[in-house]
């Protein structure tokens, strides 16, 4: 189905949606969205039957918590987004930094992909320059890279993180961001 600017073949899709879902059905849409040519939006159906049930976790349903000061420098808010059941391994936070606030140096064991959501922020990876990254940047560091992220200086960022585990470890923390390396 496309869509390209009328309402109903969208319409039709959220009813086979709700149709298919009745019947124990787990839908997905893929959607493709050309760079070069206007927007266009390429919507197709793939079935996955399951013996599961779809698992919603609704917004504010989950406790927000507060970056732990060891991981963490400044004011730091960690708004859990999601946590696959085994045999998955994927997790994803919304994590908030006010103006100054960053995480420390890390690693994660098979990479980590941010998604700047709001405000402007900062990351960087050892040995490299500070890079600035805004809403709609998407960030990834590869397996074992030692890096950063946070705020700028005058600005809160919000973005989503995404992590896998491996043999149930995410992240390896290290030493604290100083606030040299910070304002190089």
């Amino acid at each position: 189905m496309s869509y390209g600017g009328g309402g109903s073949k969208v319409s039709n899709f959220r009813h086979a949606c709700a149709a298919r879902g009745t019947a124990g059905a787990n839908l997905r849409a893929h959607a493709r969205v050309p760079h070069s040519q206007g927007v266009s939006v390429t919507i197709g159906l793939e079935e996955q039957v399951e013996t599961g049930q779809v698992d919603i976790k609704r917004s504010g349903s989950q406790p927000s918590g507060k970056g732990p000061a060891e991981w963490f420098s400044g004011t730091v808010r960690i708004d859990p987004l999601f946590q696959a059941p085994d045999p998955a391994r994927v997790a994803g936070a919304s994590v908030t930094f006010e103006p100054g606030a960053r995480t420390a140096w890390h690693t994660h064991p098979l990479g980590q992909t941010l998604i700047v959501t709001a405000g402007c922020g900062r990351a960087q990876r050892w040995g490299g320059p500070i890079e600035e990254i805004r809403p709609g940047d998407v960030v990834w560091f590869p397996p074992g890279e030692k890096h950063w992220h946070g705020a700028t200086a005058t600005t809160a960022m919000t973005h989503i993180a995404i992590q896998e585990q491996l043999n149930g470890k995410a992240v390896d923390w290290m030493e604290k961001v100083s606030d040299e390396q910070y304002q190089a």
